[in-house]
């Protein structure tokens, strides 16, 4: 009997502070970042975001290989851009990465 009152309890406290709806939301607004962008350069991201308080921190975008189509200055803002107009508030930080394969048959050398 405790513990679903416990349950009971939770819920309600989530429901109240809109906690389901603001990672519901925020998914969706990173999709949408997701595919705004895969439109402009021609590869998705993978978009992340962190909210305290329903506050947005952070939002992490990491694209599959380095954009060399344009300089790296105008892909921020790009970035910026659609993550403000999508998350609705600009964050705290925004983190722009991108994933560098090894090339086959080339070693790194230290130095």
């Amino acid at each position: 009997m405790f513990r679903a009152a416990a349950i009971v309890l939770l819920a309600i406290g989530l429901a109240s502070c809109d906690v389901i709806n603001t990672v519901t939301d925020g998914f969706k607004h990173a999709n949408d970042i997701a595919s705004e962008l895969e439109g402009s350069t021609g590869m998705k991201p993978d978009v992340g975001f962190k909210w305290t308080n329903g506050k947005l921190v952070s939002v992490t975008v990491e694209f599959p290989k380095l954009y060399e189509t344009k300089p790296l200055r105008e892909l921020a803002e790009m970035v910026q851009a659609s993550t403000t107009k999508h998350f609705k508030q600009t964050p705290g930080t925004i983190v722009l990465s991108f994933e560098v394969k090894p090339t086959a048959g080339k070693t790194a050398q230290a130095q």
